[in-house]
Parts: C-alpha cells; sequence; structure tokens
C-alpha cells in the first residue's frame, strides 16, 4: 500500500503560477485532495515542482494528473541529498489526458521509479 510522503514540513515550490494568481492557482492546490482545483503554471519551455522533505524518503511512485487540457509527453524526475546537486533519476512518458497517472511497469510505457533515498526530488516536464 502506497501513501503520500507530503508532509507539513515539505517545503515545495514551483516553476511559475499562472498570470500569478496564488489564490487560484497556486502550489497549495497541488496537495489539497480537491479535484476542483490545481496548481497552473504559465507559459515557459518546462513546468516543475520541487519538494523538500524533512527527512530522506524513498520515492517508490510518481503520480501526475493533469487537468484542463494541458498535458505533456516528455518528463523528468530528478533528485538530490542534503546540498547535493540534482541529478537525473528517469525520463517518463506520460498519457495525453486528464486521468491520474502512476509510475509503475504496467503504465507510461513500463518505466518505474528506481528506489532511491532522496529529500528533494524534482519532476518536470515540457508542455507540448
Amino acid at each position: 500500500m502506497t501513501h503520500s510522503l507530503v508532509c507539513a514540513e515539505t517545503v515545495s515550490r514551483v516553476s511559475s503560477v499562472l498570470n500569478r494568481n496564488t489564490r487560484q492557482f497556486g502550489k497549495k492546490h497541488l496537495f489539497d485532495q480537491n479535484e476542483e482545483t490545481c496548481w497552473n503554471s504559465d507559459q515557459g519551455p518546462s513546468q516543475w515542482v520541487t519538494l523538500e522533505f524533512p527527512q530522506l524518503v524513498r520515492v517508490s511512485q510518481l503520480q501526475i494528473q493533469f487537468q484542463g487540457g494541458f498535458s505533456s509527453h516528455r518528463g523528468c524526475l530528478e533528485g538530490s541529498q542534503g546540498s547535493q546537486a540534482l541529478h537525473k533519476i528517469v525520463d517518463f512518458f506520460p498519457e495525453d489526458n486528464n486521468s491520474l497517472q502512476i509510475s509503475c511497469p504496467c503504465f507510461w510505457g513500463g518505466w518505474s521509479v528506481p528506489l532511491e533515498a532522496l529529500d528533494s526530488p524534482k519532476p518536470e516536464w515540457e508542455p507540448q
């Protein structure tokens, strides 16, 4: 059984917020469990989310859901420990739809997230 590693002490950062409207589209909506809200990035060459956990974690699964017609065909998960530089863990290729997409061998072309101890994972994707 999987559970979210995000807790009250997790620090999140995002590449941008649509029209700088944090009230309607801010990062707080990433993990609010409300399907009526979402983080919405502004335009740019790529969008990303960085999470800084208070302790090392083993990321075994990545779940992404695109909304509002935005999707991506290519993404990359990076990570680090402490003050180390980010390094690539895995490329991923999400489906062009708004359903919840979960990394495991049966989805997304058979990729999975390698078990690696991190405290700062960073998924990034390129818009279509």
